[in-house]
């Protein structure tokens, strides 16, 4: 019982500091990345599809989520706002922190290793254009939506690095979105290679 105590003792600030970091850098990241592709490419690999369409929605709930998690994340270091996050008691030890920081780490490490396995064909949402080639091999062989799976992973880590209703309630939403958004994709994929894709999809699962 000590020896836990006092691994909270460590883990507790670690992790509350590494959530601030860590989520202030995925926005930089994302969005300087993005904005690299688009002045190098010359168009935008980010895709809302057409106003108040199933993606569009997705798109916007998940950026509100995803607001929301970088200024609970980031405030919470400056002030102790976790009685407004309905915060687990029973959940709130330092093993179950530091497993949720594992995961967001690996996430990471995964969408990161996925988006790069993609090159060029890597889009966020559906492309109008959808002048991609249909990427069936290495990790693709295995699951149909690997890259969301691995962001779901990372949502999963979020609610262990910081279990409370407000972070429950951001991975209902999550998982909620991805798994629609995940239909819409298959479909505009469908759309566009045919035979081709549903062969495709009758090989490979589309989690696992």
């Amino acid at each position: 019982m000590i020896f836990l105590d006092s691994f909270h003792t460590f883990a507790e600030p670690l992790v509350r500091y590494f959530l601030g970091i860590f989520f202030l850098m995925i926005g930089l990241q994302f969005t300087s990345r993005s904005l690299g592709l688009d002045a190098r490419m010359g168009f935008s690999f980010i895709h809302y599809g057409k106003r108040a369409s199933a993606g569009w929605w997705h798109r916007n709930i998940f950026n509100v989520f995803r607001a929301l998690i970088l200024a609970v994340v980031v405030g919470r270091i400056f002030v102790d706002i976790d009685p407004w996050l309905g915060v687990f008691g029973w959940l709130y030890r330092g093993p179950v922190l530091v497993t949720g920081m594992v995961l967001l780490l690996v996430s990471f490490s995964l969408v990161n290793y996925l988006q790069a396995y993609m090159h060029d064909d890597w889009r966020s949402g559906v492309d109008p254009k959808q002048n991609r080639h249909l990427i069936t091999g290495g990790p693709f062989s295995r699951s149909r939506n690997p890259v969301f799976m691995s962001v779901m992973l990372g949502q999963s880590g979020f609610f262990l690095a910081l279990p409370s209703v407000f972070s429950l309630v951001c991975l209902i939403a999550g998982v909620t979105v991805l798994i629609r958004q995940a239909r819409v994709e298959e479909q505009a994929l469908t759309d566009v290679f045919g035979d081709a894709y549903e062969a495709y999809r009758r090989q490979v699962p589309r989690w696992l």
